[in-house]
Protein backbone atom coordinates (compact mmCIF):
# COMPACT_ATOMS: atom_id res chain seq x y z
CA UNK A 1 0.00 0.00 0.00
CA UNK A 2 1.45 3.44 -0.89
CA UNK A 3 1.06 5.02 2.56
CA UNK A 4 2.67 1.98 4.10
CA UNK A 5 5.58 2.55 1.71
CA UNK A 6 5.88 6.13 2.97
CA UNK A 7 5.79 4.95 6.58
CA UNK A 8 8.56 2.43 5.86
CA UNK A 9 10.56 5.13 4.11
CA UNK A 10 10.37 7.52 7.05
CA UNK A 11 11.13 4.83 9.64
CA UNK A 12 14.24 3.79 7.71
CA UNK A 13 15.44 7.39 7.75
CA UNK A 14 14.69 7.71 11.48
CA UNK A 15 16.43 4.56 12.63
CA UNK A 16 18.40 3.20 9.70
CA UNK A 17 21.22 5.76 9.35
CA UNK A 18 22.24 6.37 12.94
CA UNK A 19 20.72 9.85 12.93
CA UNK A 20 23.31 11.17 10.51
CA UNK A 21 20.82 12.89 8.21
CA UNK A 22 19.07 15.43 10.41
CA UNK A 23 16.65 16.86 7.82
CA UNK A 24 15.23 13.42 7.13
CA UNK A 25 15.29 12.66 10.83
CA UNK A 26 13.16 15.72 11.45
CA UNK A 27 10.47 14.50 9.08
CA UNK A 28 10.54 11.18 10.87
CA UNK A 29 9.78 13.12 14.01
CA UNK A 30 6.74 14.78 12.56
CA UNK A 31 4.78 12.62 10.13
CA UNK A 32 1.15 12.05 11.14
CA UNK A 33 -1.10 10.25 8.69
CA UNK A 34 -4.68 11.12 9.49
CA UNK A 35 -6.66 10.62 6.30
CA UNK A 36 -7.70 7.33 4.69
CA UNK A 37 -5.12 5.48 2.67
CA UNK A 38 -5.04 6.40 -0.99
CA UNK A 39 -6.57 3.16 -2.05
CA UNK A 40 -9.39 3.12 -4.60
CA UNK A 41 -13.01 3.74 -3.87
CA UNK A 42 -15.75 2.81 -6.33
CA UNK A 43 -16.33 6.45 -7.27
CA UNK A 44 -12.67 7.35 -7.75
CA UNK A 45 -10.78 6.96 -10.97
CA UNK A 46 -7.39 5.18 -10.82
CA UNK A 47 -5.71 8.47 -11.77
CA UNK A 48 -7.04 10.23 -8.66
CA UNK A 49 -5.66 7.54 -6.40
CA UNK A 50 -2.12 8.32 -7.59
CA UNK A 51 -1.90 11.59 -5.66
CA UNK A 52 -0.97 12.12 -2.02
CA UNK A 53 -1.96 15.36 -0.30
CA UNK A 54 0.17 16.53 2.64
CA UNK A 55 -0.66 19.25 5.17
CA UNK A 56 2.80 20.28 6.35
CA UNK A 57 3.48 22.18 9.55
CA UNK A 58 5.59 25.24 8.76
CA UNK A 59 8.44 24.03 10.96
CA UNK A 60 9.03 20.96 8.81
CA UNK A 61 9.03 22.05 5.17
CA UNK A 62 12.59 21.23 3.97
CA UNK A 63 12.71 17.63 5.26
CA UNK A 64 9.15 17.03 4.11
CA UNK A 65 9.97 18.15 0.60
CA UNK A 66 13.06 15.95 0.48
CA UNK A 67 11.33 12.82 1.67
CA UNK A 68 8.30 13.39 -0.57
CA UNK A 69 10.60 13.68 -3.57
CA UNK A 70 12.12 10.32 -2.68
CA UNK A 71 8.65 8.85 -2.16
CA UNK A 72 7.50 9.99 -5.61
CA UNK A 73 10.64 8.58 -7.21
CA UNK A 74 10.08 5.25 -5.50
CA UNK A 75 6.32 4.88 -6.05
CA UNK A 76 5.44 7.16 -8.97
CA UNK A 77 2.77 8.81 -6.80
CA UNK A 78 2.52 12.60 -7.06
CA UNK A 79 2.67 14.51 -3.77
CA UNK A 80 0.84 17.82 -3.30
CA UNK A 81 1.81 19.80 -0.20
CA UNK A 82 0.20 22.73 1.64
CA UNK A 83 2.12 24.60 4.35
CA UNK A 84 0.70 26.38 7.42
CA UNK A 85 0.92 26.32 11.20
CA UNK A 86 -0.31 23.12 12.85
CA UNK A 87 -2.92 25.16 14.70
CA UNK A 88 -4.21 26.38 11.32
CA UNK A 89 -4.60 22.84 9.99
CA UNK A 90 -6.49 21.47 12.98
CA UNK A 91 -9.90 22.98 12.05
CA UNK A 92 -9.48 21.57 8.54
CA UNK A 93 -8.77 18.11 9.92
CA UNK A 94 -11.82 18.28 12.16
CA UNK A 95 -13.96 19.42 9.23
CA UNK A 96 -12.81 16.56 7.04
CA UNK A 97 -10.66 18.73 4.76
CA UNK A 98 -9.22 16.76 1.86
CA UNK A 99 -5.76 15.46 2.67
CA UNK A 100 -3.79 12.33 3.48
CA UNK A 101 -0.95 13.32 5.80
CA UNK A 102 -0.46 15.91 8.52
CA UNK A 103 3.15 16.74 9.40
CA UNK A 104 3.22 18.03 12.99
CA UNK A 105 3.95 17.13 16.62
CA UNK A 106 2.29 16.71 20.02
CA UNK A 107 -0.29 17.59 21.27
CA UNK A 108 -2.09 17.22 17.94
CA UNK A 109 -2.45 13.46 18.32
CA UNK A 110 -4.90 14.09 21.14
CA UNK A 111 -6.76 16.72 19.13
CA UNK A 112 -7.16 14.42 16.12
CA UNK A 113 -8.29 11.58 18.38
CA UNK A 114 -10.79 13.82 20.16
CA UNK A 115 -12.21 14.81 16.76
CA UNK A 116 -12.94 11.10 16.08
CA UNK A 117 -10.88 11.06 12.89
CA UNK A 118 -8.02 8.88 14.13
CA UNK A 119 -7.71 5.27 12.99
CA UNK A 120 -4.07 4.50 13.76
CA UNK A 121 -0.87 6.15 14.95
CA UNK A 122 2.74 5.35 15.74
CA UNK A 123 5.32 7.39 17.63
CA UNK A 124 8.39 7.99 15.48
CA UNK A 125 10.47 10.56 17.35
CA UNK A 126 10.52 13.89 19.16
CA UNK A 127 11.33 17.58 18.79
CA UNK A 128 12.91 19.81 21.43
CA UNK A 129 13.52 23.50 22.12
CA UNK A 130 17.15 24.59 21.76
CA UNK A 131 19.05 27.77 22.56
CA UNK A 132 20.27 29.26 19.27
CA UNK A 133 22.74 32.13 18.87
CA UNK A 134 24.46 34.00 16.06
CA UNK A 135 27.24 32.16 14.26
CA UNK A 136 30.35 32.19 16.41
CA UNK A 137 28.34 32.95 19.55
CA UNK A 138 29.73 36.51 19.84
CA UNK A 139 27.91 37.14 23.12
CA UNK A 140 29.43 34.03 24.71
CA UNK A 141 26.10 32.58 25.87
CA UNK A 142 26.35 29.20 27.61
CA UNK A 143 23.02 28.69 29.40
CA UNK A 144 19.37 29.74 29.36
CA UNK A 145 19.94 32.06 32.32
CA UNK A 146 22.22 34.17 30.12
CA UNK A 147 19.12 35.40 28.29
CA UNK A 148 18.51 37.71 31.26
CA UNK A 149 21.69 39.66 30.53
CA UNK A 150 20.78 43.37 30.27
CA UNK A 151 20.74 44.69 26.72
CA UNK A 152 20.64 41.28 25.05
CA UNK A 153 18.27 41.00 22.08
CA UNK A 154 16.19 37.81 22.31
CA UNK A 155 13.43 36.26 20.17
CA UNK A 156 10.94 33.63 21.34
CA UNK A 157 7.94 31.90 19.81
CA UNK A 158 4.55 33.15 20.94
CA UNK A 159 2.87 30.65 23.31
CA UNK A 160 -0.53 31.58 21.85
CA UNK A 161 0.48 29.85 18.61
CA UNK A 162 3.42 27.62 19.51
CA UNK A 163 3.83 24.46 21.59
CA UNK A 164 7.50 25.34 21.90
CA UNK A 165 6.52 28.79 23.14
CA UNK A 166 4.26 27.28 25.80
CA UNK A 167 7.11 25.05 26.99
CA UNK A 168 9.64 27.87 27.05
CA UNK A 169 7.37 30.30 28.94
CA UNK A 170 6.57 27.63 31.57
CA UNK A 171 10.26 26.79 31.87
CA UNK A 172 11.34 30.42 32.28
CA UNK A 173 8.57 30.98 34.81
CA UNK A 174 9.67 27.92 36.79
CA UNK A 175 13.21 29.26 36.90
CA UNK A 176 11.94 32.66 37.99
CA UNK A 177 13.57 34.48 35.08
CA UNK A 178 10.66 35.02 32.69
CA UNK A 179 10.20 38.72 33.43
CA UNK A 180 13.92 39.43 32.99
CA UNK A 181 14.05 37.50 29.71
CA UNK A 182 10.90 39.17 28.39
CA UNK A 183 12.52 42.60 28.89
CA UNK A 184 15.07 41.45 26.30
CA UNK A 185 12.38 40.03 24.00
CA UNK A 186 10.31 43.17 23.68
CA UNK A 187 8.17 42.86 20.53
CA UNK A 188 10.12 39.90 19.16
CA UNK A 189 7.54 37.21 19.92
CA UNK A 190 7.07 35.26 16.69
CA UNK A 191 4.41 32.91 15.39
CA UNK A 192 6.86 30.74 13.45
CA UNK A 193 10.29 29.36 14.28
CA UNK A 194 11.66 30.33 10.88
CA UNK A 195 11.27 33.97 11.91
CA UNK A 196 13.68 33.38 14.79
CA UNK A 197 16.14 31.77 12.40
CA UNK A 198 15.86 34.78 10.08
CA UNK A 199 16.42 37.18 13.00
CA UNK A 200 19.62 35.35 13.86
CA UNK A 201 20.74 35.15 10.24
CA UNK A 202 20.32 38.90 9.79
CA UNK A 203 21.83 39.59 13.24
CA UNK A 204 18.64 41.31 14.36
CA UNK A 205 18.81 39.34 17.62
CA UNK A 206 21.56 37.80 19.71
CA UNK A 207 19.72 34.63 20.71
CA UNK A 208 16.45 32.74 20.54
CA UNK A 209 14.83 29.47 21.54
CA UNK A 210 13.36 27.38 18.74
CA UNK A 211 12.70 23.79 17.63
CA UNK A 212 15.95 21.91 17.03
CA UNK A 213 14.95 20.84 13.51
CA UNK A 214 14.21 24.39 12.38
CA UNK A 215 17.51 25.56 13.84
CA UNK A 216 19.26 22.96 11.70
CA UNK A 217 17.83 24.50 8.53
CA UNK A 218 19.68 27.72 9.46
CA UNK A 219 22.93 25.91 10.30
CA UNK A 220 24.93 28.20 8.02
CA UNK A 221 24.04 31.27 10.04
CA UNK A 222 23.48 30.22 13.66
CA UNK A 223 24.81 27.88 16.33
CA UNK A 224 23.05 25.74 18.91
CA UNK A 225 24.29 26.12 22.48
CA UNK A 226 24.20 22.76 24.22
CA UNK A 227 22.20 23.01 27.46
CA UNK A 228 20.65 20.38 29.75
CA UNK A 229 17.12 19.32 28.79
CA UNK A 230 15.12 20.68 31.72
CA UNK A 231 11.65 20.97 30.19
CA UNK A 232 8.85 19.03 31.82
CA UNK A 233 7.44 17.78 28.51
CA UNK A 234 8.85 15.58 25.78
CA UNK A 235 7.19 16.47 22.50
CA UNK A 236 6.63 13.20 20.67
CA UNK A 237 5.84 12.94 17.01
CA UNK A 238 3.53 10.33 15.51
CA UNK A 239 2.18 8.90 12.29
CA UNK A 240 -1.63 8.89 12.40
CA UNK A 241 -4.18 7.38 10.02
CA UNK A 242 -7.68 8.88 9.80
CA UNK A 243 -10.67 6.71 10.51
CA UNK A 244 -12.91 5.98 7.53
CA UNK A 245 -16.35 7.53 7.83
Amino acid sequence: MPIADLKSEMISHRFGNGGANLPLLLLSLCLLIFMPAIGCSKKESPQKTRELMILCGSSFVPPTEQLCSEFTTKTGIKVVSTTAGSEDFLPLVKAGQKGDILVTHDPYLDYVRDANVLADHVQVGFVAPVLAVQKGNPKGLTRIEDLTRPGLKVALSNPEYSTCGEMVFAFLDKKGIKDAVMKNVGNRLTKGHSNIGTFLKTQAVDAGIMWNGVAHTFADSLEIVKTPYEYEQEIRVRKMTKAKT
